[in-house]
């Protein structure tokens, strides 16, 4: 993943791109991956972690209905995540991230491992829906980080 990080970081310096990433189950590993690149302050804007419910609706003004009607871990939330990410940070690519990285948490209908990446370029989102082997909370963590390290390379091509 620090291969892909470096690639990243040099991409987005070279087309002169800000990123920037909300997360709530990696809990800012994605950002730590990138940050740890040496250079990625030209092109890393902003980094939040927003672990709890009330700091999605708070600060990224993901709607309460949202919230209750489809869960933090729904591709609705995801969207309005990123979409309100997007005008937070004024980058060129956001995204964002909410999922289940257990051990606990999980249910019938959301697993432990059920993770959302949300991205936006330009004009458009897209919402991609994982389902991660469940063998351990770190496990999820660096499989969601490796996930969305490989959509911002696809988004900067």
């Amino acid at each position: 993943m620090k291969k892909l990080s470096y690639k990243i970081v040099k991409l987005l310096k070279k087309k002169k791109l800000k990123i920037s990433f909300v997360e709530s189950c990696t809990g800012g590993l994605l950002s730590s991956f990138i940050t740890s690149i040496s250079g990625s302050s030209k092109v890393f804007t902003l980094g939040l972690v927003t672990y709890s419910n009330q700091t999605k609706i708070n600060i990224l003004k993901v709607p309460k209905k949202i919230m209750m009607k489809n869960g933090a871990v729904s591709s609705e939330c995801c969207y309005s995540m990123v979409k309100n990410l997007s005008r937070i940070s004024k980058s060129d690519i956001n995204l964002s991230i909410t999922g289940i990285a257990g051990p606990s948490g999980g249910s019938k209908n959301k697993p432990v491992g059920l993770v959302f990446i949300g991205i936006k370029r330009r004009q458009k989102i897209n919402i991609k829906k994982y389902l991660f082997k469940n063998k351990g909370r770190a496990y999820i963590q660096r499989a969601t980080v490796n996930k969305s390290l490989k959509l911002i390379l696809e988004n900067i091509k």
